[in-house]
């Protein structure tokens, strides 16, 4: 497909929150398209709100990033609650934000990573300035299990919400069936968001990895950094401390092999979106007598060598979610060739291709630890099967989500975004 050299060159990210210090999934898809567009020429910025952050201007990457004051429009909220609604869910409400959407000149797109009065903001921004907008569905709307929509809301239940005149004045229930186009992260959420909305403009574009920066790093630096012995089988779980991540269900099938396998190390990496959680763990992990054999991290920055490190460093990544729309840390285990053990839910039942590019665990099972420890116990036994399920999960990253070819389908979107907008005038 071909566009109008005249198109404006700007390109208007819009996520919940963007700080390096919560790093997650979404915020390394946000930053690597953005500079991927850069590169081509267009000129993305990054427009968020003030949420757990420290300075209203920042750059990643040569990527600005804009940031504005917010609140959430419910009585009652301690400040507890409002650090708990920034880690994790929170729907906040910015009108300096939507101000600036509003008056933004030469844009070429909106692109929003959120919904609720945040997509109704840009949303509302995208008509009045008659310019195109998509929205992306990175954690999962339409597929996500009960249990997880229940923990997201736990904060506001009973507290009395002022906010909902703003919700309708900025349309936040037509986000999805207004917007120009609707990008699913993981193939499930696609399946159901075609049965649900009312159009067709809806497209399952996964989230992709720069496969030759992972390709290598110092696994002996981050071994010797955390004093992990270099003949250590080292089992890595990077992701938020989070109910929804389940590092339990990890915990506890480590702790039966670490009973057999004292020289075996755990890390588990991330930013606690929920501290209750990760007090939990240190709970289990004193309990099981295993606080030497486990290295609880804090979340490692997108830009820092340490992230490389750790993923050459380990043995085998695991990611025991009982959620997952995708899983792009997969993405990067599989491009420093590393296997994988998962769990059988979400986005990973697709991405993950069982006993060749990775290992499955059903986490709802009642012997979930136990299958965890065998799946760990069988890479320990027999390391040329890790070799190869590595190997594997590479050329697959290689084949089909390396960023060059997200990229590309995602200009198309963006065209057919802009198409749909000209015609709906």
């Amino acid at each position: 497909m071909t566009h109008d050299p005249q198109l404006p060159r700007r390109i208007i990210h819009v996520p919940r929150r963007f700080v390096a210090e919560e790093w997650g999934g979404t915020e390394t898809v946000i930053l690597e398209t953005a500079c991927h567009q850069q590169r081509m020429g267009w000129e993305p910025e990054i427009v968020t709100s003030m949420a757990l952050a420290s300075s209203p201007t920042d750059s990643y990457g040569g990527i600005p990033v804009r940031r504005y004051p917010y609140m959430y429009p419910f009585f009652g909220l301690s400040a507890s609650d409002k650090a708990a609604m920034d880690k994790k869910g929170g729907n906040l409400l910015s009108l300096s934000l939507f101000k600036e959407l509003y008056r933004a000149k030469d844009v070429r797109l909106f692109h929003a990573h959120a919904l609720k009065r945040l997509g109704g903001e840009v949303r509302t921004a995208a008509r009045l300035s008659k310019r195109p907008y998509v929205v992306s569905l990175h954690g999962g709307v339409f597929d996500v299990p009960a249990a997880e929509l229940a923990s997201m809301t736990q904060t506001i239940e009973k507290k009395f919400e002022w906010g909902k005149p703003f919700g309708a004045l900025f349309g936040s229930r037509r986000v999805l069936e207004d917007a120009n186009h609707v990008i699913c992260v993981g193939q499930g959420e696609m399946e159901l968001a075609r049965k649900e909305l009312s159009h067709d403009r809806i497209t399952y574009l996964p989230n992709g990895v720069d496969t030759q920066r992972f390709q290598n790093g110092d696994g002996s630096l981050f071994r010797a950094t955390h004093g992990i012995p270099e003949d250590a089988f080292l089992v890595l779980c990077l992701s938020r401390i989070d109910t929804q991540k389940n590092q339990a269900l990890l915990v506890d099938a480590f702790a039966r092999l670490a009973g057999n396998v004292p020289t075996a190390r755990l890390v588990l990496a991330g930013p606690q979106t929920q501290p209750e959680y990760a007090a939990l763990l240190q709970e289990k992990i004193a309990s099981a007598n295993i606080d030497g054999q486990v290295h609880f991290l804090p979340g490692i920055r997108n830009d820092d060598p340490l992230l490389l490190a750790a993923f050459h460093a380990c043995d085998v990544f695991v990611l025991p979610s009982r959620h997952e729309p995708f899983g792009i840390v997969v993405l990067e285990a599989w491009s420093a060739g590393k296997p994988v053990i998962v769990s059988h839910v979400g986005g990973l039942r697709a991405l993950v291709d069982e006993g060749k590019t990775g290992l499955f665990v059903d986490p709802d099972s009642p012997s979930a630890p136990e299958e965890m420890e065998a799946k760990l116990r069988t890479l320990i036994d027999h390391p040329a099967m890790g070799k190869a399920i590595g190997a594997a999960g590479r050329q697959n990253a290689v084949d089909h989500y390396d960023w060059g070819r997200i990229i590309a389908r995602l200009e198309e979107i963006y065209q057919e975004a802009e198409t749909h907008a000209k015609a709906a005038k």
